[in-house]
């Protein structure tokens, strides 16, 4: 947003607590409000209708409260701004709760407003009731935020904003919630001037670190010469830094499912994704036994460490985060450091570069304290990824997609077997951290915001159709870049109705359905584990058709003749969505053997 937006309504308008909050939103520069309207939540879409024709933020307006959460939870990780969603009251709040929960599950900055009818009315059957004398919604969000309050009087609203918004950003971060009666929000105020400048509140970032304890790091990554690394999903702002300790140290590395967007795939020291959809190559290399396993900015979730698994959490693990949350996962390493990432990394180079007993590691074919055979990626099923057989293998999709998308694609991937075939499958080529263009000179570090990721996946909570909200909300927040949505036919059937929001946004976003007509994760974990068939088959459905309804354009693919006949260049150029609707080879089993693991059911 230009800065010669005026905050304040024209004189002739009624200034009203709504007026305020928007005026907050636009001071920390906020865009969009992802949302759905409704009688309880009126004044706040008044005001933005205001603030829109100063040229300040817009609404965005979502099919689904959920998908207005997943929109605000995608446009947050794109732009390291605060997402911001809004609902009415009672079934509008409880709709958000959803994408609310997800973001508190992965610890992205959000703010969710809901309303609530006037005060007056409470206890007495209001419409939509969602307070303590009716189905109290409010109360749920309690269970899922960092921060859950209600205003009640008009003088309280400033302080539990200010409260909300500081919350939101103070590490780990996560979702916040307001709920605002409606007449609150219509209630008159002075002026919509903030009283508070929260201006820089999300540029704020804490850096203390233990120092004694990366001294002891550093000590022992001295005598150590066989070291991994294991990067996850908290370490976006630290990760230039985490790669040029790969190549001081001579380390190889891999990442959990939801940083293998962070890195290069290509790099010659990763050896894959570790947990749900990893590589053997991954577990091999923490089987091995190396001296010691630095791990950063990860909970130990069951999808990012292989199910808890013991070559991970053992002895050797040093433990190195700023949650205080994440560092209880992990009670058996030799070494928690707790601080800032990036900051305990830039220290630790600092250290290993003055130790004249530490040798840098400065040649050009690194890995000499590893098996040449130990480095790379190994891939399940490699004949399936260059298959020319119809119908298509999910595997020669992703095959496609890694070669055909330019390298600034944002990709997403949904929950379920889609999650779990992009995570092994998905490798693009020409991605911007390379260890080339590492330098050891610390005073060359990157200090980027960090929050570029060219694959997003969903850990822990899950949902399934997060990924299609969330490539609104990406696309939205940086249309720059295309972005490819890679989802199946039921996260699809359950949200596919979003696709419309990027229609009218003319945003270039990609949706590719996985058409097996089946919910292919309870498929094929049913034969899996020998249980009962039932419950997985879906409609056969032409989403194409469906698409071309909706006035956005589709294509049904059959074969990788027919994916390989795609103009590529001209749909991610195309200022709208495009769909794809492949028909995949339901048969192909995806490489999801940590569920079954974990689930017991393993046969």
């Amino acid at each position: 947003m230009g800065t010669n937006i005026s905050l304040v309504p024209d004189s002739t308008e009624k200034v009203e607590v709504a007026d305020l909050l928007v005026a907050y939103l636009e001071q920390i520069g906020v865009e969009y409000v992802f949302g759905v309207p409704g009688g309880a939540i009126e004044p706040l879409f008044n005001a933005m209708a205001r603030s829109q024709r100063r040229g300040g933020l817009r609404p965005i307006v979502a099919r689904h409260e959920a998908g207005a959460a997943f929109m605000a939870d995608g446009y947050a990780r794109e732009t390291g701004r605060l997402g911001v969603c809004c609902a009415t009251s009672g079934p509008g709040s409880t709709n958000l709760i959803t994408g609310v929960a997800c973001a508190h599950d992965n610890n992205v900055p959000l703010l969710a407003i809901s309303g609530l009818p006037i005060l007056s009315s409470f206890g007495r059957g209001a419409l939509q009731e969602s307070s303590s004398t009716g189905v109290n919604a409010f109360a749920m969000f309690d269970h899922c935020t960092r921060y859950n309050a209600m205003v009640s009087h008009a003088s309280q609203f400033e302080r539990k904003l200010t409260n909300a918004l500081m919350k939101a950003h103070h590490a780990p971060g996560g979702p916040v919630h307001l709920a605002i009666p409606l007449d609150i929000l219509r209630d008159a105020t002075p002026s919509a001037t903030p009283t508070y400048n929260l201006a820089a509140l999300h540029k704020q970032e804490p850096v203390l670190i233990d120092i004694h304890a990366v001294q002891r790091l550093k000590e022992e990554l001295v005598r150590s010469p066989r070291v991994v690394f294991v990067i996850g999903a908290s370490c976006i702002e630290a990760i230039e830094a985490i790669m040029l300790l790969v190549k001081l140290t001579d380390a190889l590395f891999i990442t959990t499912p939801d940083a293998k967007g962070y890195i290069n795939p290509r790099h010659k020291a990763y050896c894959g994704v570790f947990g749900m959809g990893g590589h053997a190559s991954a577990h091999d290399l923490l089987a091995s036994a190396p001296d010691i396993v630095l791990a950063f900015g990860t909970g130990f979730s069951e999808f990012v460490s292989g199910g808890w698994c013991d070559s991970l959490l053992n002895e050797r693990l040093v433990h190195i985060d700023n949650s205080e949350d994440n560092l209880m996962r992990s009670p058996m390493a030799m070494l928690h450091v707790r601080g800032n990432i990036r900051a305990v990394c830039e220290h630790l180079i600092g250290l290993l570069k003055d130790d004249a007993s530490f040798n840098i590691k400065n040649a050009e074919e690194p890995l000499g304290n590893f098996s040449r055979s130990q480095a790379g990626v190994t891939l399940l099923s490699p004949e399936s990824y260059s298959s020319e057989v119809t119908p298509i293998k999910p595997q020669r999709l992703m095959k496609t997609l890694s070669e055909r998308c330019p390298p600034d694609t944002r990709f997403l991937a949904d929950s379920g077997n889609s999650m779990v075939w992009t995570t092994h499958y998905l490798q693009p080529r020409d991605r911007r951290i390379e260890q080339e263009r590492i330098t050891i000179d610390r005073q060359q570090l990157d200090q980027r915001s960090g929050t570029a990721s060219w694959l997003r996946v969903m850990m822990d909570f899950c949902p399934m159709g997060w990924a299609i909200g969330a490539a609104v909300g990406i696309a939205r927040g940086n249309p720059a870049c295309p972005v490819v949505c890679i989802t199946g036919d039921g996260a699809f059937l359950m949200s596919g109705q979003e696709i419309t929001v990027a229609a009218m946004e003319e945003l270039t976003v990609v949706f590719v359905v996985l058409n097996d007509s089946a919910l292919g994760m309870v498929k094929h974990g049913q034969r899996l584990a020998g249980a009962e068939p039932i419950g997985y088959e879906l409609p056969q459905v032409d989403y194409r058709k469906l698409a071309e309804a909706m006035g956005i354009p589709g294509h049904v693919i059959r074969s990788p003749q027919e994916l390989d006949a795609l103009d590529f260049d001209a749909i991610l150029q195309r200022k709208g969505p495009t769909l794809l609707d492949v028909r995949i080879d339901g048969e192909e089993v995806p490489p999801m053997m940590l569920r079954m693991k974990t689930l017991g059911t393993l046969k």
